[in-house]
């Protein structure tokens, strides 16, 4: 029995945690156990969850499974797109210098600021009363 070929990454923006899976294959996308058609209501987020794969010109050469929670559905997008993008990595290194100039092996650390004390938000103070 062949030994299955398959290539992991994950990709983490704000509080999502996506986890994908490339196997050789002929180009279908499932996020979550949907298309991702059917997945992302944006095309502008499901062309951006494909970009690393159409600037390495690996499109239609792998099936990606991908598990991802938490967050929304922008932050969901970039991780998938920060966790294909070290996929791809594996699969041939040779496309680094492509998706670093992109920006997309990058980890967003841009999070939510904590809410602080004294205060209704982080920085949110309460409604100042001259009387």
């Amino acid at each position: 029995m062949a030994k299955l070929v398959q290539y992991q990454g994950t990709g983490r923006r704000k509080t999502s945690v996506a986890r994908v899976r490339l196997v050789p294959g002929t180009g279908n996308f499932v996020v979550n156990g949907r298309p991702v058609d059917e997945y992302f209501n944006y095309a502008t987020l499901r062309r951006e969850v494909q970009r690393p794969l159409t600037m390495t010109n690996t499109a239609g050469k792998f099936d990606v499974y991908v598990r991802v929670n938490g967050g929304g559905f922008t932050g969901q997008a970039g991780a998938i797109r920060h966790g294909l993008s070290r996929a791809l990595l594996q699969v041939d290194g040779e496309t680094r210098p492509t998706l670093k100039a992109a920006g997309f092996l990058t980890r967003d650390s841009r999070m939510k600021e904590r809410k602080k004390y004294g205060l209704k938000a982080a920085r949110r103070a309460p409604q100042f009363s001259k009387r």
